[in-house]
């Protein structure tokens, strides 16, 4: 079953990366095109604002920390192909944009990897007060060994060993958070000159494996402490852990039967950790190329194509998982080359779930591109299609850009008025915080039975 009701509206996202080139490599090079503006903040106004006119319901920033690997034996084609790679830091857009909007979310990536946790955490609660609360924080464990390697560690940390890392990571935040402050620990009495109650005001005083943080949080609570917690990992770990701590879990499953099987996974997980059925709302990536047709959408899909960069979209895929693969035999079984992928494990896993009938190999991988989470066709087939991810249990889609911003303008324009006249689509927003309008009925802060709950107890002696 879905989080959500079989009749309710799903959730909408502009999904983008602060870089030139993010999902689709190559559609930069496009003339009608304005990615390599991806450092200019107007266009990055002009499209918060584009999204709330379509009633979207946030903007997902991803982001990666550091470069891709080796691909061909040097980072040479990651530069020139444009690899997601300048770029640029996704938060630092926020402020902006949260203050041409009044309702659009603002989920970002940051990485356990990036920042120590008490930096991460102030600046996050800052976000949140300055948003009126309508921050969330996309979790992952860094992949890059030039990453790792930039920030003083020798190499990668073994990958279910990430996954150890963010466990003691997302404590340490949950402590300042939910734990550090009361709910009346700031007065702000004008009167008595009090403006807070040192009383009610707690160090953390956290010791752990990776982190001794004395505290406490330097920022008083913001509309919903923790933001929004959205998870990505597709890996036994990842699932684990998506199933622990988010309240949405973004994927990209390629066909909808694939979406449900990954949504029945992290719920049985959700379950057996004291989750509820509706704690978690599914979030499946996919793109939209729309015509007035379905010959004008074909043939809009046919000049797109035209601008893949195929060396481009190796280097990318051999960056994610953290293998070359123009080194490797395109008849190795994925299931061999998936104990050996020291990166995102999970994205060879689908392709090992699209093709069931036989061993999926190293040339199956190579062969997954773009197409798999690709939806053509006019406003009624696309909105067809949705309809069997909600039918999945998908609860919500992240949209992802073959143009930018024209993606978002084309579905904005020509799809969404179709998805509200059948009631997939909201016309108006929830009033509130981003939870609040992600969850109608509940606060603005994370549920009691949250493992996060937990610290707002803190020893106080």
């Amino acid at each position: 079953m879905s989080s959500l009701s079989r009749t309710d509206p799903l959730l909408f996202n502009l999904f983008i990366m602060n870089t030139p080139s993010h999902i689709s490599p190559g559609m930069w090079r496009h003339p009608e095109s304005r990615a390599v503006e991806y450092n200019s903040l107007d266009l990055w106004v002009e499209m918060a604002r584009l999204a709330e006119r379509g009633r979207f319901d946030g903007i997902f920033i991803a982001d990666i920390f550091g470069l891709y690997g080796e691909f061909r034996g040097s980072w040479d084609v990651i530069a020139e192909h444009a690899v997601q790679f300048p770029v640029s830091d996704p938060s630092v857009l926020i402020s902006a944009m949260a203050h041409a909007t009044e309702d659009l979310g603002f989920i970002y990536t940051s990485s356990i990897l990036q920042q120590h946790p008490f930096a991460f955490a102030r600046a996050a609660s800052t976000l949140d007060h300055l948003t009126k609360g309508r921050i969330g924080w996309n979790v992952v464990t860094s992949v890059s060994k030039n990453g790792s390697r930039s920030m003083g560690l020798p190499t990668i940390v073994d990958h279910d060993e990430r996954y150890r890392w963010a466990e003691e990571y997302t404590e340490v935040a949950y402590k300042l958070w939910e734990g550090s402050w009361e709910d009346a620990a700031a007065v702000k009495d004008r009167g008595t000159g009090l403006f807070s109650d040192p009383r009610k005001i707690h160090k953390i005083n956290h010791v752990g494996e990776r982190y001794s943080v004395e505290g406490p949080h330097l920022v008083e609570p913001s509309p919903q402490r923790t933001p929004v917690l959205f998870q990505a990992g597709a890996s036994p770990a990842g699932m684990a852990f998506a199933a622990k701590h988010a309240e949405g879990v973004f994927m990209i499953s390629g066909p909808p039967q694939a979406s449900a099987a990954k949504v029945e996974k992290v719920k049985a997980l959700a379950a057996q950790a004291g989750r509820k059925a509706d704690d978690i709302l599914f979030i499946e990536g996919l793109t939209f190329i729309v015509g007035s047709t379905e010959e004008e959408a074909r043939r809009k899909e046919a000049e797109y194509d035209e601008w893949n960069d195929l060396e481009a979209q190796m280097a990318v895929m051999s960056g994610t998982i953290g293998v070359d693969l123009s080194t490797s035999d395109p008849d190795q079984p994925l299931e061999d080359l998936i104990e050996q992928a020291p990166g995102m494990r999970g994205v060879i896993q689908l392709v090992i779930d699209t093709v069931p009938d036989r061993r999926a190999t190293v040339a199956d991988l190579l062969a997954f591109s773009a197409k798999q989470w690709r939806v053509t066709g006019t406003p009624e087939t696309i909105a067809d299609r949705l309809e069997e991810y909600r039918a999945a249990g998908v609860d919500g889609i992240n949209i992802m850009s073959m143009l930018v911003p024209g993606t978002y303008a084309d579905f904005i324009d020509h799809v969404a008025p179709e998805l509200q006249r059948r009631g997939l689509m909201r016309r108006e927003y929830q009033p509130g915080t981003l939870r609040e309008k992600l969850f109608p009925g509940r606060g603005p802060r994370l549920e009691e039975h949250h493992v996060a709950a937990q610290w707002r107890n803190l020893d106080r002696s």
